[in-house]
């Protein structure tokens, strides 16, 4: 009897996560045609690489936010991660320093900031809310005292390639998103720290009782979320040529949004890299296809925020089923 209910749960999780997959999936194209239909450029090369471009930072950080959300934690320093990143690598540039010496600090500066939301998170026993709003305040203070709130600029033209050139045709940040999309998807769905990520979303006391070591987990999970927000901040600056303290504002929102959007619970324990590649594409999308149609920044900020809730609000019903 026991095995007859197991298949079933298994069955009926198998047809859960098939119907958010195809539903997220539709939501994109449905999005595409209507935009398509509205504007004749939006279909076009040009544009469709462009959205592929404006949608990589917000990939990145969407990627360690669907660590954390699966975890049951969310990262609010992401955005000031970003700013962090690319201040921190401009100075190091503007010193003398070599540039890919430069970024590894910059990333390593990140992670750190990463690594310390794990460790108050997980041996402080602190809401990971709280932990992350301060160092979202903290990480952006110390930016704006770091630059005087100017931003850096006169950045080597070697640095800039990395977010306006291009490769066989196509820009270089898509090859970046791709390429980490490719590892972090590895790790979540192929190794053990991904099936830790799992358990402690799913049941934190029976994953620690099972040998799960909980704190390392949560550690590396908040590190990993650091790390893409430093890899974001690198190709935000690598693109407009600047290491602005401001850069990545707002940010937070972008990343929740597309992780949920794209299949990852608020509650933990559910949550894909591919669900999140579509989700990231829906916003990217979303705010492409807005500003064709010419409407106003401030009425995106109100379309997105009303995705945000309406994506929590079915993934509530949907645990509720």
């Amino acid at each position: 009897m026991s095995e007859l209910v197991g298949k079933i749960k298994s069955k009926s999780l198998f047809d859960s996560k098939a119907k958010q997959f195809f539903s997220t999936i539709s939501g994109l194209i449905i999005l595409m045609i209507i935009f398509s239909v509205n504007n004749e450029n939006f279909l076009t090369t040009a544009n469709l690489l462009n959205v592929a471009v404006q949608t990589t930072p917000i990939l990145l950080i969407a990627m360690g936010q669907t660590y954390v959300l699966i975890t049951g934690g969310i990262d609010l320093s992401i955005g000031s991660n970003i700013a962090l990143a690319g201040v921190t690598t401009a100075i190091f540039m503007k010193a003398g320093m070599p540039i890919p010496l430069a970024m590894l600090l910059g990333l390593a500066v990140t992670a750190g900031v990463g690594i310390l939301n794990g460790v108050m998170i997980a041996y402080g026993k602190l809401p990971p809310f709280i932990v992350t709003l301060g160092t979202m305040t903290t990480v952006r203070g110390i930016t704006l005292t770091m630059t005087q709130g100017i931003p850096i600029s006169g950045l080597p033209e070697a640095f800039n390639n990395i977010g306006i050139a291009k490769s066989f045709g196509i820009p270089n940040p898509i090859f970046i998103m791709v390429i980490f999309a490719i590892i972090f998807g590895f790790i979540l769905s192929k190794t053990r720290t991904g099936r830790y990520t799992y358990a402690l979303g799913s049941n934190f006391e029976a994953a620690r009782l099972s040998g799960v070591n909980a704190h390392k987990t949560l550690i590396k999970v908040y590190m990993f979320s650091g790390i893409l927000a430093g890899v974001a901040g690198l190709v935000m600056a690598a693109r407009i040529i600047s290491a602005p303290p401001t850069a990545g504002m707002g940010y937070e929102l972008d990343a929740v949004a597309s992780s949920v959007i794209g299949g990852a619970s608020t509650m933990g324990g559910e949550g894909a890299i591919f669900g999140t590649v579509v989700g990231a594409f829906i916003i990217g999308v979303l705010r492409n296809g807005l500003n064709l149609m010419g409407v106003s920044p401030f009425i995106q900020q109100i379309v997105i925020g009303v995705v945000i809730i309406a994506a929590v609000f079915f993934d509530k019903l949907r645990h509720s089923k």
